[in-house]
């Protein structure tokens, strides 16, 4: 009955020990988790401040590039803060972010984040390609794309099958129009599918989807 007794109250010191050392870990642990918690919100901060910064950088040369058209149709180009309502309608189609300035600032703003920028670089210099009428400012705009983002090691090289690169090497000898359509087509479907989908989950996209926003600081130009 001793060694019963005994071998009772040695359960329950266990069990005691257990409970303290247990209560013991769930305080430890809770004080851990405010510095994290301290450490996430500084981060967040952080992430949307360098945010706006790049932001306003592509604001302000979008603004620039378009100030003498401008002048020219007598229009004041500010681009301002989307409403919130405004900038959930970008999650609706990838179109809809691009075709809205403030919105390519900001997704320009995200790759860049990214270390993917060259990307929307090259769609954009694509879609200033196409544009383009003179046949020797063709030829000067293909050589210029073809250096920046599509010869091996190029400075913002981009990411397609070697085919396709050959195929604009022949091509921008007697530069078209459609030069680079194989290529920005491939590009577009990479942002699309991956980069457009982490944008509209990110802090970038959710800040200015918010009622109110932390801050209005970023106005426009």
């Amino acid at each position: 009955a001793g060694a019963g007794m005994s071998g009772a109250v040695g359960m329950q010191s266990a069990v005691f020990l257990a409970v303290r050392h247990g209560g013991r870990m769930e305080r430890v642990g809770r004080r851990r988790s405010e510095p994290e918690e301290t450490d996430r919100g500084r981060m967040k901060r952080t992430i949307i401040k360098d945010w706006k910064t790049r932001l306003s950088y592509f604001l302000q040369n979008s603004s620039n590039s378009n100030k003498r058209k401008c002048k020219k149709a007598g229009k004041h180009c500010n681009y301002f803060r989307p409403s919130p309502e405004e900038a959930q309608l970008w999650s609706e189609a990838f179109d809809e972010l691009l075709a809205n300035k403030y919105g390519l600032a900001a997704f320009r703003a995200f790759l860049k984040s990214e270390f993917c920028e060259e990307n929307i670089e090259f769609w954009l210099a694509c879609e200033d390609f196409k544009k383009t009428k003179s046949p020797q400012k063709l030829t000067s705009k293909a050589k210029k794309i073809y250096n920046d983002f599509i010869e091996k090691e190029a400075p913002k090289e981009i990411n397609i099958d070697f085919q396709t690169k050959n195929m604009i090497a022949q091509n921008i000898q007697d530069a078209t129009h459609t030069c680079f359509s194989a290529a920005q087509k491939r590009v577009y479907s990479l942002m699309e599918n991956n980069s457009y989908p982490r944008f509209l989950e990110s802090e970038f996209y959710q800040e200015l989807c918010k009622k109110t926003p932390i801050s209005r600081a970023t106005q426009g130009t």
